[in-house]
């Protein structure tokens, strides 16, 4: 049975991921980043919210709302743990701000789905280009939060299995000293049902907590990080004991 629902979904994904890259694009001519974002978001609630949970089966339970940063233009950068596709996705369904995500810019260049996201006011990258790279994501990341848009950003980089800890980077603490906004640490379980790299989903709930804003001011970058990554794995922990045996 999840083979099937996983492959309905799928198939939902894609026939839906096509006219609404056309119209991402299209809409991009006239519509403001703030507009062209809730575009978005409409179309990706929609594929983890009523679609994820009467095909897949998966719910979500979220905890520590009263964490978010209280304001139209309050600043924040969410530090998320990463162990699937599904909380790329899950998210910005969540957030009552726009989000910029930080990407590599080969994404931009996947049929419909990057093309809107390369529509939309996010930070794309060169990696190769190192200094510079960075030099173009505290640009763009200080006019963001300046116009009231939260910028997120996956500190292990890469999705990790569940029950493991990747190598976090100080590329989003770097950006939030430079900043001086605070970071929001998350910690998903997302992998108990969507694994990385599986084709296949199970039904189950996904715990999403958000932890309280840490302050970045007169930090360094490195002794932030280790304070993110204490508060995401701890969590992770007491959120899935099982995955930590």
């Amino acid at each position: 049975m999840p083979l099937v629902r996983s492959i309905i979904h799928a198939l939902w994904m894609l026939v839906t991921v096509v006219p609404w890259g056309i119209w991402m694009v299209t809409s991009s001519i006239w519509s403001t980043g703030t507009q062209m974002w809730w575009k978005a978001q409409r179309w990706l609630t929609w594929a983890v919210g009523p679609i994820g949970r009467a095909i897949l089966g998966i719910e979500v339970r979220v905890t520590g709302y009263e964490n978010l940063p209280i304001g139209e233009k309050s600043p924040a950068i969410l530090l998320v743990k990463h162990q699937s596709t599904l909380e790329t996705f899950l998210i910005p369904t969540l957030m009552p701000h726009p989000l910029a995500f930080v990407f590599k810019r080969e994404l931009i260049y996947v049929p419909f789905f990057g093309w809107a996201m390369g529509r939309m006011d996010m930070i794309h990258i060169d990696r190769s280009l190192k200094a510079q790279a960075f030099s173009r994501v505290v640009d763009q990341g200080k006019r963001l939060l300046a116009e009231g848009v939260w910028v997120i950003m996956f500190p292990e980089g890469t999705r990790i299995a569940r029950g493991q800890k990747g190598v976090y980077k100080h590329g989003g603490t770097r950006l939030a000293v430079e900043t001086g906004a605070p970071v929001i640490p998350i910690a998903v379980t997302s992998a108990k049902v969507w694994p990385r790299k599986a084709f296949i989903k199970r039904p189950g709930i996904v715990d999403v907590s958000i932890g309280k804003p840490i302050p970045s001011q007169g930090r360094e970058p490195d002794e932030l990080l280790r304070e993110v990554e204490a508060w995401i794995e701890a969590e992770m922990r007491r959120l899935d004991p099982e995955a930590y045996k």
